[in-house]
């Protein structure tokens, strides 16, 4: 997975700068309330302005006559709180896709400009291109569908779209109706839900798609969301998702954007200091004020408001509203964001002693080691030639876990560290088990059932009290995979008030968040029995 921006990348590329001065020249709001009488020149925010340099960030390398193979990235991601802006943002893009310079036409030598008259505007505005910047130049033909659940949800872009373009030059060019917008060329723009299956299929060269955290299998927006990347590819544009935090149960489209491995996808997701509790107003308002930082407009004790009201009934749906955080519902064994807030990066020396967790599946579950230090740090150890991480997903060996491999990691982490417990699950791995009891003793590597519910429980609750607790010393690699995974976890309950963990949906995995359990465990039994005196004594003799 890779990591999204969180307002701090460097923007130190070159990109369609004259994206948003185009922007503020052509869209015109009235204020938030109505308190100008007159409509405003839409100023991006930095968050926006942002987001926006990125989308339209242009490859060195890129040549003229390249449509989205020219730009950096094939589409972005903007996770941000409620009201925070999204929409009329969303509004200017889908304006300037519309006919303004959003396409590269060549680097500058110097002296170019960009000129309205020469596309159809009367508005008079030219923008002068430093040597060496990046040159835009319109769509001959934009195709784009507003995208969202329903017609209210388009509303949110739609409605502020409709208002600049009546407000300003735009309207010369571009004619506004209910449900489409025609452009110049016979282009157009067309508000699109899942209920509009025969526009779906056709190509188009943008699609701004709204809340796709809310977007799945279950409402359809997931097929319309591939059916529109179709679409795109075939007309070589682009996409550009808005949405809120969202529900890690329900395995979205915003989710799967987040959670995608390719690097040719943006993503903005502020997050707020991960020490914060939202449940406290005090640290509920440093959350407000993090994730809303820059949203003018914003006025927060309305927010609190809302969201202590949204409180009293549905506290994780308010923290996704409000606090831009990704938190799940009832049955969340641990919040992501308590797990991340324990990362620590730590070297790991050979020969440290240390406990390992392992868990193992065959063709569809992931299989993984984790490891412990007795001071408190888990990681994820690597191996082989390559210091490849001991995470094995099927998908990327043919279908099945490599056995070979994992035989092979298991061995070196033997050698390499001062082993003194392994912790197994062993279904589907009893027969290598076996063999690391031969080889590495039956006193190191040890079966542990995650079955037997009474141990099962009270190894979740060791681990989530000692990462939760206020005074605690666990602290971990932040490895991105596990913390999905430990995200992915949900309570299944069992009698006498206990619990195991179960999957939220069947493709989120959790394998690594229980090797997690079993990894801490066997580093409490560990300690509980001595062995952590038993390495001080060791180090003391080397």
């Amino acid at each position: 997975m890779v990591a999204a921006d969180d307002g701090t990348w460097p923007l130190d590329f070159p990109t369609l700068y004259v994206v948003p001065d185009w922007v503020t020249r052509h869209c015109k709001l009235q204020s938030v309330g109505g308190l100008d009488p007159e409509p405003q020149s839409f100023e991006m925010y930095d968050w926006q302005l942002r987001i926006t340099a990125n989308f339209y960030r242009i490859k060195p390398t890129a040549q003229p006559g390249q449509l989205a193979t020219a730009f950096h990235y094939r589409r972005a991601q903007a996770v941000a709180p409620q009201k925070s802006g999204k929409g009329p943002w969303a509004a200017s893009i889908v304006a300037a896709e519309a006919v303004g310079p959003v396409l590269f036409a060549g680097w500058a030598i110097g002296g170019e400009r960009y000129r309205c008259s020469d596309h159809r505007c009367g508005c008079g505005w030219v923008y002068e291109y430093e040597p060496g910047e990046p040159m835009g130049r319109p769509w001959n033909k934009p195709l784009i569908q507003i995208t969202a659940t329903s017609e209210d949800q388009t509303d949110n872009t739609y409605r502020p779209l409709q208002e600049m373009i009546r407000n300003g030059p735009l309207s010369e060019i571009m004619r506004v109706g209910e449900q489409f917008i025609r452009l110049p060329n016979d282009g157009r723009i067309d508000v699109v839900t899942s209920s509009a299956q025969s526009r779906l299929g056709n190509p188009i060269t943008f699609a701004p798609q709204d809340e796709t955290g809310i977007w799945t299998d279950g409402n359809g927006m997931t097929k319309v969301a591939t059916t529109q990347r179709r679409g795109l590819a075939g007309m070589s544009g682009r996409s550009l998702e808005q949405t809120n935090a969202w529900d890690p149960t329900e395995n979205s489209v915003a989710q799967k954007t987040a959670e995608t491995k390719v690097k040719d996808v943006y993503r903005y997701h502020r997050l707020p200091p991960k020490d914060l509790d939202y449940t406290k107003k005090p640290e509920r308002r440093k959350i407000h004020a993090s994730v809303y930082q820059g949203s003018r407009h914003i006025d927060l004790d309305s927010i609190e408001g809302e969201a202590s009201e949204l409180m009293e009934k549905e506290p994780a749906e308010a923290e996704r509203f409000y606090g831009n955080r990704i938190t799940a519902g009832m049955g969340t064994w641990l919040q992501q964001d308590r797990w991340d807030a324990r990362i620590a990066l730590e070297d790991v020396p050979d020969g440290t002693a240390l406990v390992l967790g392992f868990d193992g599946s065959d063709v569809d579950d992931w299989t993984g080691i984790r490891a412990e230090t007795l001071e408190g740090y888990q990681f994820t150890p690597t191996y082989g030639p390559d210091n490849r991480p001991c995470i094995w997903d099927p998908e990327e060996w043919g279908g099945q876990v490599p056995r070979l491999e994992v035989d092979a990691a298991v061995d070196e982490l033997m050698g390499r560290f001062n082993v003194v417990r392994m912790y197994g699950d062993p279904p589907y791995w009893t027969s290598e088990m076996a063999a690391w009891q031969a080889r590495h003793g039956e006193k190191r590597v040890t079966e542990w059932q995650t079955y037997r519910v009474a141990q099962m429980h009270a190894a979740c609750e060791q681990l989530l009290t000692d990462v939760t607790k206020k005074d605690t010393s666990f602290r971990h690699d932040g490895c991105e995979t596990t913390s999905i995974h430990v995200r992915n976890a949900r309570k299944a309950a069992r009698p006498a008030k206990r619990y195991v963990l179960r999957k939220a949906t069947h493709i989120q995995k959790i394998d690594l968040a229980v090797v997690s359990v079993l990894a801490h465990e066997a580093a409490c039994d560990a300690i509980a029995a001595g062995e952590a005196r038993t390495k001080k004594r060791r180090a003391r003799g080397f």
